[in-house]
């Protein structure tokens, strides 16, 4: 008798202590929101530059040519909740990424278009860029931002801002102009990763209104220009 008194003792001791089932579910940490972002453009544009940027806080020391895909993270702040931001960063030449195309576009949040200001090739191959995407089933519902790099070779430029700025319109995107290199523009490449960050997070529009441009009237100028100031 008072052995299984002892053991009955001990059972409602440990249903005492235990703490309830949903505690224990209220007490686990909130889970981190992850963001996979993709970084896509011709090649030398300055892919690697800017998400090394944006992730390291600096320039890198030295840059070569993405072979297959470059993949880096950051987990950021915002309105109190941690999000991981995952930038995919894919080679530009052809015969780097053919091995990789499907992996690459598989679950992805949001594209960023790079083109470089100076070269005006690099800018008239968006098109080709936005087509590959659309391919892949990443329409129109999937957040875009269209970025000029170099924008501290105001004498190199080759595509205007104004140019650059229908076409962004055309397509629905927000333009962003920035230096990866010029150490001043840092607080600006953080913004146009951590804008878009806020707008996935909020499951807002990039485009607070989409201006009805004619594509038809869309060309790309072949004109340089020694005056563009970076533009946001």
């Amino acid at each position: 008798m008072s052995s299984s008194g002892r053991g009955g003792g001990g059972s409602t001791l440990a249903a005492e202590t235990a703490p309830p089932a949903n505690s224990l579910l209220l007490s686990a940490p909130p889970r981190t929101r992850i963001y996979k972002i993709i970084v896509i453009g011709d090649s030398g544009v300055g892919k690697t530059c800017l998400t090394y940027r944006f992730c390291a806080g600096r320039f890198p020391d030295k840059t070569e040519a993405t072979i297959g895909v470059d993949f880096r993270e950051r987990t950021v702040e915002i309105d109190g909740e941690k999000i991981k931001i995952q930038l995919w960063d894919t080679a530009g030449q052809e015969r780097f990424r053919k091995s990789m195309v499907q992996h690459y576009y598989r679950n992805v949040h949001a594209v960023v278009f790079v083109y470089d200001m100076t070269n005006l090739m690099s800018f008239q191959g968006l098109p080709a860029w936005i087509e590959e995407c659309n391919q892949h089933s990443l329409g129109g519902e999937i957040p875009r931002i269209l970025v000029g790099n170099k924008c501290d070779l105001t004498d190199a430029t080759k595509v205007k801002t104004d140019l650059a700025q229908k076409f962004a319109d055309t397509h629905n995107m927000p333009l962003f102009e920035t230096s990866a290199k010029n150490p001043n523009d840092n607080d600006h490449v953080e913004a146009i990763f951590l804008t878009l960050a806020h707008k996935l997070k909020n499951h807002k529009p990039m485009m607070l209104s989409q201006l009805q441009v004619d594509e038809s009237k869309v060309k790309l100028e072949s004109e340089p220009k020694t005056d563009v100031e970076c533009y946001c």
